[in-house]
């Protein structure tokens, strides 16, 4: 009986899905807790690439079964495509997801709103992936949202339709054009049709129940938790928690079933959208990384700022999640350095100092490196952690030395078999 947390430690695109691919056999229940299409958990085995937006990425093992937690917001269209992409490859898979009565549903007002607030945003645009995710989080905290349990109920259109009309006063308000709305109705509208026919539950007794039948649980976050609504880089985050008090809210389970808290970082960082980035390069350092990492956007295609290990950041993201032990993704990418560079302080309002601070913006902050020596070698093929170059060795225990945290496995690639474990 257990429930173990995994998520992210920067700002996303970590590489989360892929570990709970390679996690999944030793769990009978994967569990997303928040986000929504907004995210992109990109999977590899076998030479094909999987993206999946929604469903929890333990959905190619048949052992487990996923379930779309009442903390994420479910976008019926998108989520169907996915289901859809996934029957073609396994068609029992939609055998295996679960989906939580309590979650939010996206209207497709929601997605023109989100257009509309960030156009009306100019040149300080969040960066917004116009899921129609910050919308539905603010309707379902001013307690005007729908949920996939209302689609089984007798006034659920009455209840789509005030809201729908609130959503057109707000869309006048911006002066944003939406003629093009019945279009997008009928495609929703055809899409909760056939997601009644999927299986909605009452999620949190659904946990409890197999939490006292003995079952382990891995819950799955999504984003990372630098992007956290309380915590993050605000006003540049995402509009959920993202961090692991965030499994409990979205899930409905206590802290005290929480066993492990596994964070997911990757060898440098990056990022997509607008906000802070200490680290970021704008060289051609940074232009290396991005094309050797392939560091574009699995939702949008955005390529993603990129920059070296952010030692501060990733110890601030320890702390307010309690990560218990860590594990490093796209170790391989760094393999085109002579040197590395990872930032241990910051100079920061003419002190240095060794933490986040509140207002980590770039003309207030500026990091400082050390300069560690690279491995130079390709790993790519490596099978046992023990015949890693020294170099690699070295990274990994200074890192593990710096935050005071185990790293448990280190990712040599995208597929699922090329992984380390420590």
């Amino acid at each position: 009986m257990a429930i173990d947390v995994l998520l992210g430690l920067q700002w996303g695109d970590e590489g989360k899905g892929k570990i709970v691919d390679v996690l999944t056999k030793g769990y009978d229940i994967i569990a997303r807790f928040q986000g929504g299409p907004n995210a992109g958990h990109t999977l590899e085995f076998e030479g094909i690439k999987h993206v999946l937006h929604t469903i929890p990425s333990g959905v190619f093992h048949t052992n487990a079964i996923n379930l779309v937690g009442n903390g994420v917001v479910i976008d019926p269209v998108i989520f169907l495509k996915e289901l859809e992409t996934l029957e073609k490859i396994d068609p029992t898979a939609r055998q295996r997801i679960l989906i939580s009565r309590r979650a939010h549903l996206i209207l497709p007002t929601h997605r023109l709103l989100d257009a509309a607030s960030e156009a009306s945003k100019g040149k300080n645009k969040i960066g917004s992936t116009l899921k129609g995710i910050g919308p539905t989080y603010m309707d379902k905290t001013g307690r005007n949202g729908i949920r996939v349990g209302d689609i089984e109920l007798p006034y659920f259109t009455d209840k789509y339709n005030q809201l729908v009309a609130k959503h057109k006063q707000l869309l006048n308000n911006y002066n944003y054009d939406y003629t093009h709305l019945p279009q997008l109705e009928e495609e929703w509208m055809e899409a909760i049709e056939r997601f009644k026919k999927l299986q909605l539950i009452d999620s949190e007794h659904y946990l409890h129940r197999e939490l006292k039948a003995g079952k382990c649980i891995l819950a799955e976050g999504a984003q990372g938790s630098m992007l956290d609504i309380d915590f993050g880089t605000y006003p540049f985050v995402t509009s959920s928690n993202t961090t692991a008090s965030g499994a409990c809210n979205g899930l409905g389970i206590p802290p005290t079933k929480i066993r492990k808290v596994i964070g997911i970082f990757k060898a440098y960082a990056t990022r997509v959208g607008s906000g802070p980035f200490p680290t970021e390069l704008h060289d051609e350092t940074g232009e290396l990384i991005r094309q050797h990492g392939k560091e574009y956007g699995s939702t949008t295609g955005r390529p993603r700022r990129c920059g070296w290990l952010d030692l501060p950041a990733l110890k601030y993201a320890i702390e307010i999640n309690g990560v218990t032990e860590m594990m490093m993704m796209k170790a391989d990418v760094l393999s085109i350095f002579d040197t590395i560079k990872v930032a241990t302080h910051y100079k920061y309002k003419g002190e240095k100092i060794d933490y986040l601070p509140y207002q980590p913006d770039e003309q207030f902050l500026k990091p400082v490196y050390v300069e560690l020596p690279g491995w130079k070698t390709d790993i790519t093929k490596l099978t046992d952690y023990k015949d890693a170059p020294k170099e690699l060795k070295q990274y990994v225990e200074f890192i593990e030395q710096q935050t005071g945290v185990k790293i448990t496995i280190v990712s040599v690639g995208p597929d699922r078999a090329q992984t380390l474990r420590l």
